[in-house]
């Protein structure tokens, strides 16, 4: 399978972000990735479902939802009723995990996990049949635009060993720091999807470098 492209709108401009969304329309992204943060499980508040709700129609690509909250288990049904394809959980905020797997499988989304750069991947090994995404941090979650922890790698790695061995389907989703200047490496170690912030956002032609991320591994350009 072609690698996937994730826009993170964490980094858009916030006064426009109808205008954000219409360029990752225009653009070769496969998702669109929404952060949403409580302040609490991490240190900086997003958007929730007053943000989420009118982007939904207006995306013509899939809401690859990434929750960084506490007890998310209370809002599941609630952001895929706004509109969300994909709800991705944090394994340090859930203490029943694969009961909140199976509530996010059972709303019709498909269900996915989150490592934070500390968190080791043999944490997931007894949940991952179940995973239809693993979303590996690569920085520290709560802001963007920080640097790629290049010890991620080596996860990923070691997940796309035990996603092969197991034959399994479960993406590797990678999320932080992430560009033109590592995109390769990170997709030779093994991820299917790539989340990308500032370096879309933050760019003179966001639309090109979507393009350029996307067809990274192609051996010939598309025009």
């Amino acid at each position: 399978m072609k690698h996937l492209i994730a826009p993170s709108l964490l980094a858009a401009d916030f006064t426009n972000l109808a205008e954000a969304v219409d360029l990752i329309n225009r653009s070769m992204a496969d998702w669109l990735h929404i952060d949403v943060m409580d302040g609490v499980f991490v240190p900086n508040i997003s958007y929730g479902f007053s943000v989420i709700e009118p982007i939904a129609p207006r995306s013509q690509k899939p809401l690859d939802v990434h929750l960084m909250i506490v007890n998310p288990e209370k809002y599941i049904e609630r952001f895929r009723a706004a509109g969300a394809a994909n709800i991705t959980v944090h394994l340090e905020a859930c203490p029943h995990l694969h009961s909140t797997i199976q509530q996010i499988k059972n709303t019709g989304a498909r269900a996915g996990v989150a490592l934070n750069p500390h968190t080791p991947v043999s944490m997931v090994e007894d949940v991952l049949e179940d995973l239809d995404l693993v979303l590996v941090m690569s920085v520290n979650p709560g802001f963007g635009g920080q640097k790629f922890i290049y010890r991620t790698l080596h996860k990923v790695q070691q997940l796309r060993e035990q996603i092969v061995t197991r034959n399994l389907s479960t993406l590797i989703e990678v999320d932080g720091g992430i560009g033109l200047q590592n995109a390769e490496s990170i997709l030779k170690a093994g991820a299917d999807v790539l989340v990308a912030g500032s370096s879309v956002f933050k760019t003179d032609q966001p639309i090109e470098t979507i393009k350029r991320l996307k067809l990274i591994g192609f051996d010939t350009i598309l025009v």
